[in-house]
């Protein structure tokens, strides 16, 4: 699923995926809300960099009472908070509609993530493809698991000797001094 950034945009209905990873409702039992939603964003972060998405995290205006706002946190992962009254379902659709209808389609993926069905319906009628927030949690762990496959196989010793871990020019410029030799 890896895209280049201008290829794939990632929509996500926040609180529908809080409410439906364990870990994030464990998070949300012992803690609270706010501290869920953290823990959602430093998750995207890191899979949006992995995949190289333009992520939207979508949380709707149910627990505030200020207006909408959106909040940068790195150049692939922003987040929107709706004005209050609208919904992250409200936001999702008109983001999809607005993107059909620039053409942005053509040129790049547009993915929502959200488990509601009837959101399902309507922004695969905006012709943007759709995974379940179960899909989502699925997709992101196993790209944490490659991630960590790739870098523990980057940091495998070679040797037990840490100058087997270096480059055969600087292994040779030690055994130079080592030995004496010029």
């Amino acid at each position: 699923m890896s895209s280049s950034p201008a290829e794939a945009v990632l929509l996500i209905d926040g609180y529908n995926v809080i409410g439906a990873w364990n870990c994030l409702q464990k998070t949300l039992r012992q803690h609270d809300l706010e501290t869920a939603r953290d823990e959602l964003v430093e998750v995207m972060i890191n899979y949006s960099a992995l995949e190289g998405y333009q992520t939207k995290l979508v949380f709707d205006a149910q627990h505030r009472d200020t207006p909408g706002c959106c909040q940068e946190y790195t150049k692939q992962l922003a987040v929107h908070y709706t004005d209050f009254g609208q919904t992250a379902d409200t936001f999702i659709e008109k983001f999809c509609a607005n993107f059909r209808y620039v053409g942005d389609r053509r040129r790049r993926r547009l993915i929502v993530a959200t488990s509601d069905y009837a959101q399902k319906l309507t922004v695969t009628g905006y012709g943007a493809e759709w995974m379940s927030s179960t899909q989502l949690r699925d997709v992101v762990t196993e790209a944490q698991r490659r991630s960590r496959h790739h870098h523990h196989r980057d940091k495998t010793p070679r040797g037990r000797f840490l100058v087997n871990s270096l480059d055969l020019k600087s292994q040779q410029m030690l055994n130079k001094l080592r030995y004496g030799l010029k």
